[in-house]
């Protein structure tokens, strides 16, 4: 038997490709699980530092999609309008082959978002990618187009950055904006369409819809908007919903027999919640003039959702307008105008809704309620990174580098501590040789040991910002940062 096919493992349940232990062949590897092979791999590295090559690559946050001896990217060219799909020699990191799209709009975001932030998608034989501002593309290995898709530009405030997967012979795709929403299933073959679910939730603007699909058994399980949802992956049809207050941002997990997923919202806890001043405090802290009235230059900063220090991002929350307060346009703020503030903010919280990381069973079926889910932790929920699971252990990482680990089975907290790294959390932890790879913003790379020690093993600058989640294959770990693609490794 060649060595290739000896080596071939069962990605997804029921998978019909060869994706092989040297293979990281979507989003967080295999089912987005984000767990490498066994093989070791490296813990301090860094520009310089135990780097086989490095290279610079079109600007995007997708995360490296890798299949036998390619390296495979997305990327936007601003300046030019252009969307790029691009692959890389595994083990020199030079140019094997690059397919470019000219369009009329590029798709727009937070300040954070780029139009190549969804991760490409290859069975082995054809690459798969999704643009919000084209649709989909099909390209072979050697980057020929075998089929594509145009779509809508979409419009939202996130911008979409969920990214495609392929299970047996479709192509799977949950689509989240203004213009159209719904999950849709395409032959990975022909580009025809398999079968498609519309989703009639309202769509606002603080829905990101960046989860990816993950699969269990015939069950096609999505993180959409308000709700977790099961389909059944051959047919579309509805196993069972769980509605919950959620951006549908971070990937779920297999766990043994639960799904478990970090539901986050932007009022969703405590730490999260607004703190208006009474009117008294107002004058006390901001009345200059002293004339017991709030003028537009003596209002505080104040905000009706805003990220605690530490965790800040790109518009870094919804701040309260002066004109919120000043009913009769007089350029003045007076108690009973500021009073009718409080009361209606006292009672926009009252209809807060908590979020946290919730664990779903498998076997759900129909309506789920939250009495038939367990509901594990509702503080230090990360906005953006899925959690991860290993051993019986959920660990999950959030804006400002607070890691917490929860017992899955006991579903109590284990412990909460800093990583080393600040600020916006965008990538997702993933799991190599028995350590934890956590990765900030501002590009600092955090390995930790797996367990309960919370050993800090390295922290690794990279010396410029890094958004899309690493990927691991035979010992090597690609990391993406705004500029350039790097391969560390143990120096041999």
């Amino acid at each position: 038997m060649p060595a290739r096919l000896f080596m071939v493992i069962a990605c997804l349940p029921g998978l019909t490709f060869s994706c092989t232990a040297a293979d990281w062949a979507q989003f967080r590897g295999a089912n987005s699980a984000g767990h490498a092979d066994a093989t070791a791999v490296v813990t301090h590295f860094g520009p310089g530092k135990n780097e086989r090559w490095n290279v610079p690559v079109a600007s995007g946050h997708s995360s490296p999609c890798i299949i036998d001896d390619q390296i495979i990217l997305t990327g936007a060219q601003k300046d030019k309008n252009e969307l790029q799909i691009f692959s890389l020699d595994r083990s020199s990191g030079k140019s094997k082959w690059s397919y470019s799209i000219k369009v009329p709009t590029l798709e727009r975001g937070h300040p954070s978002f780029n139009p190549a932030s969804s991760t490409a998608v290859s069975d082995g034989e054809r690459v798969i990618a999704y643009f919000g501002s084209y649709g989909v593309v099909c390209l072979d290995l050697k980057g020929k187009l075998q089929w594509e898709i145009k779509l809508p530009l979409t419009k939202s405030y996130s911008g979409n950055a969920v990214s495609p997967i392929i299970h047996d012979n479709k192509v799977i795709l949950y689509r989240g904006n203004y213009i159209d929403h719904y999950l849709l299933a395409i032959d990975k073959r022909t580009g025809r369409e398999v079968w498609k679910v519309e989703n009639s939730e309202r769509f606002t603007p603080n829905m990101a819809c960046a989860a990816v699909p993950i699969v269990h058994e015939n069950q096609l399980i999505v993180h959409a908007v308000r709700s977790i949802q099961s389909f059944n992956v051959d047919n579309g049809k509805l196993n069972w919903e769980l509605k919950c207050s959620t951006t549908a941002t971070s990937t779920p997990v297999i766990a043994g027999d639960e799904v478990v997923v970090a539901t986050w919202n932007q009022t969703g806890e405590e730490a999260l919640h607004p703190d208006f001043p009474t009117f008294d405090e107002l004058l006390a802290n901001n009345d200059k003039d002293g004339d017991k009235l709030i003028n537009r230059q003596e209002i505080p900063q104040l905000f009706y959702f805003h990220r605690s220090e530490g965790t800040e991002a790109p518009n870094n929350g919804y701040p309260f307008q002066f004109a919120h307060a000043d009913s009769n346009k007089d350029g003045k703020i007076a108690r009973a105008e500021w009073q009718r503030v409080l009361d209606k903010e006292k009672n926009r919280q009252q209809g807060y809704v908590e979020h946290g990381l919730i664990a779903v069973p498998l076997k759900s079926t129909g309506r789920v309620s939250e009495t038939d889910i367990r509901r594990i932790e509702t503080q230090g929920i990360p906005e953006v990174p899925s959690p991860i699971h290993a051993d019986g252990l959920i660990y999950m990482v959030k804006n400002g580098g607070l890691l917490t680990c929860v017992d899955l089975k006991q579903g109590k907290r284990l412990f909460r501590m800093r990583t080393g790294g600040s600020g916006t959390h965008y990538a997702s932890p993933v799991i190599a040789d028995g350590k934890l790879y956590t990765t900030s913003g501002d590009g600092k790379i955090t390995v930790l040991e797996l367990g309960t020690s919370r050993k800090v093993l390295a922290t690794n600058a990279m010396e410029d910002f890094v958004y899309a989640t690493p990927a691991i294959v035979d010992g090597v770990i690609y990391v993406r940062t705004h500029s350039r693609l790097y391969a560390f490794a143990e120096s041999e």
